[in-house]
């Protein structure tokens, strides 16, 4: 049996938890729907009354729920497949299976995700969220947020004062950054 840390974020509605083994060796991912996985872990997370998605960083998952469930009543249920999952001898919940069709980025488009991995996605990984680029055009930066940054009360302003500053002090061409 693994001691698994769970963790306020800064989402009432997220809680993330910490297995102390590797999560995602694929990059983060979001699951919103158990009709898009095949992983058993993550699916009987999702069948659990109240979830409504799971975000996979790499040594952490966050776990979203409706505002009217309280932690108390759903946390130990998933530490508990949590355990069972790993201490099934599974070494991580998505491996490097087959990675997603590359995308070709021009030069600003490399700056911008260089600048967003580097000193944006530390920082909202440790709240147990993760942005991600999606697109460049006319001056505006769109990202998404994902896992306890979805729908946080303070994503807003993270996003416009942190990340918008960031990004317009790295690169010039970026007037204002969206989520989408």
């Amino acid at each position: 049996m693994m001691f698994i840390q769970t963790q306020k974020t800064p989402n009432p509605n997220s809680l993330k938890f910490l297995p102390g083994k590797k999560v995602s060796e694929d990059g983060p991912h979001e699951i919103l729907d158990k009709k898009d996985t095949n992983n058993f872990l993550i699916r009987n997370i999702l069948s659990i009354n109240g979830v409504t998605g799971i975000f996979l960083g790499e040594d952490f998952l966050s776990v979203n729920k409706k505002t009217d469930i309280e932690w108390e009543n759903i946390k130990h249920i998933i530490i508990s497949h949590i355990n069972e999952y790993y201490a099934d001898g599974n070494e991580s919940i998505i491996n490097k299976a087959n990675s997603l069709n590359s995308v070709d980025y021009n030069e600003i488009e490399k700056k911008i995700i260089h600048v967003l991995e580097t000193k944006v996605r530390p920082a909202v990984a440790k709240d147990g969220g993760d942005i991600k680029f999606k697109e460049f055009k006319d001056g505006k930066v769109k990202v998404e947020l994902q896992g306890s940054c979805s729908g946080c009360p303070s994503s807003t302003l993270t996003l416009k004062q942190g990340v918008q500053n960031l990004l317009c002090h790295y690169i010039p061409e970026v007037k204002e950054v969206l989520a989408v």
